[in-house]
């Protein structure tokens, strides 16, 4: 029993020291530790594996706020040039800031990783700008994809 708790309860220990480790240096440790124990994946990599883990945290949060822009055009039309914004701005997360972090990171170059995640939080920022004088239906998926998209800079940081 105490081998197996030697080949198989170190080597994870030590994986949750590295998560611990590297979400001390983001701007929000509580928000990496929970996507990153969310995440399955994130028990047996390394600090790029887990760069590319918040990258893929932030896409799934970027689909899920074009999503709800979508929903909104068609039930707050008052709206419509902001959601239009909006839309055009999580376009470009989705297809050119996310692509261009995941293929940096595949490809050991973490500078485009980190000009892709920092892009992506401006982006979203600018979307919740875009709602100048009523306030904004999509505050929370702005926030949450801002707020990933800083924790996985952060994380790719540590690469460069």
């Amino acid at each position: 029993m105490l081998l197996l708790f030697h080949f198989y309860g170190i080597p994870q220990e030590k994986d949750q020291n590295l998560i611990e480790t590297t979400c001390k240096n983001t701007p929000n440790y509580q928000l990496c530790i929970s996507t990153l124990r969310a995440h399955p994946g994130s028990i047996n990599t390394d600090i790029e594996g887990l760069g590319l883990i918040m990258v893929y945290a932030v896409k799934a949060k970027a689909i899920e706020t074009s999503n709800a822009i979508k929903k909104l055009k068609g039930s707050q039309p008052e709206l419509r040039n902001a959601l239009n914004d909006c839309s055009g701005r999580y376009n470009a997360i989705l297809e050119a800031d996310v692509p261009e972090a995941v293929e940096a990171l595949i490809k050991g170059d973490p500078k485009f990783a980190e000009d892709g995640m920092a892009d992506a939080s401006l982006e979203a920022v600018s979307c919740e700008k875009s709602f100048k004088q009523v306030i904004s239906p999509l505050t929370v998926l702005n926030n949450a994809v801002r707020d990933l998209s800083d924790v996985a800079r952060a994380i790719i940081r540590n690469l460069l």
